[in-house]
């Protein structure tokens, strides 16, 4: 069997500018390399072919002719992955079309029963690895598509949803896919390869406005030690690469594992070697050896899941307090020299503006270095958004594109959708401004933060000056509401 397996070329651009980090799919690689040996497997990270889409899988759909193809999209990803899907069987229509990922998994009956059904055969739920290797051994005649858990299938003209199956044994999952079979490639953080790779699943906190729950349960499991180290191996010396992003949900939930990960890591004596990871901020406040093990081990950024400085709305996201937690887990990461890019939500039903300022104003406060910051946004099946629905906030309810952290879908009990849309871009210019890379940044990278401090800033700088003496904030605000709107408008898919 041929198999290819795809992820969406949609980008959220919150952090940086969507060209200067470019990170390859994690979910499709662990999957193709779990698929069985014997079958051909390829991977496509439409991520790296966003300006000639249909072009590019006409190409290589005539020169692999795939037996199946599978598909993995968020939610905000979807429309695209519909169109893809019928592009597909456009293009081959003998081919079978897979689909999976968290809104797959989530919204597996609504997808089923609507009409780009039609472009779909199968719809993967949860954890794909033993799925995927089982529905392209039955395809080749190897098993039944009826006895395989967490799939669903076209028969007779309407979905069966096998029985969901358990999670899996993560020691039983062979290394992802780095290798030639990935035929798209240029992955980097500004000027560096990187690469990702995962050391657990799941995770055990309570935070209600995530779809994590939907996929692994509230549970945590963890990697043996050498698979990790084997990972990391595959990634430093085949690979040549010494960035790796982690991108396990929370890899700190069990201190001493991480410590000892730690030890394993410091003992193989990879030099050169920079480990990003996510982190909830008790962990790492209350856990300050562990911190200061990371740090020997090679960790040089940490996101910290803070969301917001409102005990208020901290406790309607079903997070606790965690202000005081927050300040000691960056002064800790500060402490050895971890670089902190702090998580922060608006859009909270008792946002007004004053609330929003005071939340980037906390954010200075407590010193991060710099911000990921989403609007509150009522992803499927969450305990977030049936109280949003409840409260009659949600002023987006189905046009899932814009579901990305970027747009207001909600409105609070002050501000209209578009209010907070606007107040959220507006706090953030006035209060945040210029991003002034921290030492840790401009240790790990003198040539690029060089450049942005001395040549790009003073640019953009003098660039948006110009814009604010035509239109003021308002007008400067309406030019970036188009930039956000054509960066994942794809002409090529249009009429799909």
């Amino acid at each position: 069997m041929k198999v290819v397996l795809i992820s969406m070329p949609d980008v959220v651009p919150i952090i940086i500018h969507e060209t200067a980090v470019h990170m390859p799919n994690h979910g499709i690689a662990c999957v193709g390399g779990n698929i069985d040996a014997d079958h051909e497997v390829y991977l496509i990270d439409l991520i790296r072919k966003r300006r000639s889409i249909k072009n590019y899988l006409a190409k290589t759909m005539r020169r692999i002719q795939p037996d199946l193809v599978g598909l993995s999209a968020m939610a905000w990803q979807y429309d695209t992955c519909v169109k893809i899907a019928h592009l597909l069987k456009e293009l081959s229509p003998r081919v079978k079309i897979a689909i999976g990922g968290y809104h797959a998994t989530l919204m597996a009956e609504e997808i089923a029963a609507a009409p780009e059904s039609q472009w779909i055969d199968f719809i993967i739920r949860g954890e794909g690895e033993e799925c995927c290797r089982r529905l392209v051994n039955a395809l080749a005649g190897r098993d039944l598509i009826a006895e395989i858990p967490s799939l669903s299938y076209q028969q007779d003209g309407r979905f069966i949803h096998n029985p969901r199956g358990e999670n899996l044994d993560l020691s039983t999952l062979k290394l992802p896919i780095r290798d030639r079979r990935r035929l798209t490639w240029g992955y980097h953080i500004i000027y560096s390869k990187i690469e990702l790779m995962e050391t657990s699943r799941g995770c055990t906190r309570s935070c209600n406005f995530c779809s994590m729950q939907h996929m692994y349960g509230r549970t945590f499991r963890t990697y043996p030690i050498e698979r990790v180290l084997a990972d990391l191996d595959d990634i430093y010396y085949r690979r040549k690469t010494r960035w790796v992003f982690i991108t396990d949900d929370n890899m700190v939930l069990n201190p001493a594992r991480v410590m000892e990960l730690c030890d394993a890591i410091v003992a193989r004596n990879y030099r050169g070697l920079n480990l990003v990871v996510q982190a909830d901020c008790i962990s790492m406040a209350t856990n300050e050896p562990m911190v200061a093990k990371m740090a020997r081990a090679g960790f040089r950024s940490v996101f910290l899941g803070i969301e917001n400085g409102s005990k208020k709305n901290l406790s309607a996201a079903g997070k606790g307090d965690i202000v005081a937690a927050s300040k000691k887990a960056i002064e800790n990461c500060h402490k050895y020299g971890m670089m902190v890019i702090g998580g922060l939500i608006f859009g909270f039903p008792g946002d007004d503006a004053d609330s929003i300022r005071e939340n980037y104003e906390f954010f200075v406060d407590i010193g991060a270095d710099a911000s990921y910051c989403q609007i509150l946004t009522p992803y499927p099946k969450t305990g977030m958004r049936a109280q949003l629905l409840e409260q009659g906030l949600i002023a987006n309810r189905t046009d899932y594109k814009k579901y990305s952290g970027l747009w207001a879908n909600v409105r609070t009990n002050h501000l209209s959708s578009a209010e907070l849309q606007y107040q959220f871009w507006l706090q953030r210019q006035q209060v945040l401004g210029w991003w002034n890379p921290p030492d840790p940044a401009r240790r790990q990278g003198r040539l690029w933060t060089s450049i942005w401090r001395f040549a790009f800033k003073p640019l953009l700088k003098l660039h948006y000056w110009r814009i604010m003496r035509k239109g003021g904030w308002e007008g400067r605000y309406q030019r970036e509401v188009r930039r956000w709107q054509r960066i994942n408008t794809f002409k090529d898919l249009e009429g799909y």
